[in-house]
């Protein structure tokens, strides 16, 4: 057990967490078609994406290096001050919910990163409304002219 705590537990939790996520979404991604990477099928990405967590997985584990007194400092430190952004980022899928029914894609996409960046005490309004804008720019362009996403840009109520 000794050899666990030298290590660093958080590092093997958490390479443990994305190896379990990444095989159970492989699973989950194999009862559909995946396709060929020409012609994607609906599960293609999930079992791409958990492959991806996997390999993060092993190599969180393979190159953690949290001693042990880390590891007690950040199970002592307070992690009440963090309320705020976990807050914003559920605001922020909350509103992409709503707000893609509403509204598409566009403004969900937007709702969601200015109200999300707004978790990270670093960022103003202007930062923050600066970010999405780019972002919703990009993924318009990414996933409704690239990959053609039958998501409407814009609509007007549900």
């Amino acid at each position: 057990m000794s050899w666990l705590s030298d290590r660093g537990r958080i590092e093997w939790l958490g390479a443990g967490v994305l190896i379990a996520i990444g095989a159970f979404t492989i699973w989950e991604g194999m009862r559909y078609s995946t396709g060929t990477l020409a012609r994607m099928g609906p599960g293609y990405f999930p079992v791409a994406l958990g492959a991806i967590l996997i390999l993060l997985g092993v190599l969180v584990a393979l190159t953690g290096d949290t001693k042990k007194e880390e590891a007690e400092a950040l199970k002592e430190e307070n992690f009440s001050n963090e309320w705020r952004g976990w807050g914003c980022i559920i605001a922020g899928i909350v509103a992409f919910i709503v707000l893609g029914g509403l509204a598409g894609l566009a403004p969900a996409t937007f709702g969601l990163v200015f109200i999300a960046a707004l978790g990270d005490k670093e960022h103003t309004l202007t930062s923050a409304a600066l970010l999405a804008s780019g972002t919703t720019v990009v993924g318009a362009i990414i996933f409704r002219y690239f990959l053609e996403l039958q998501f409407p840009l814009f609509r007007w109520g549900w």
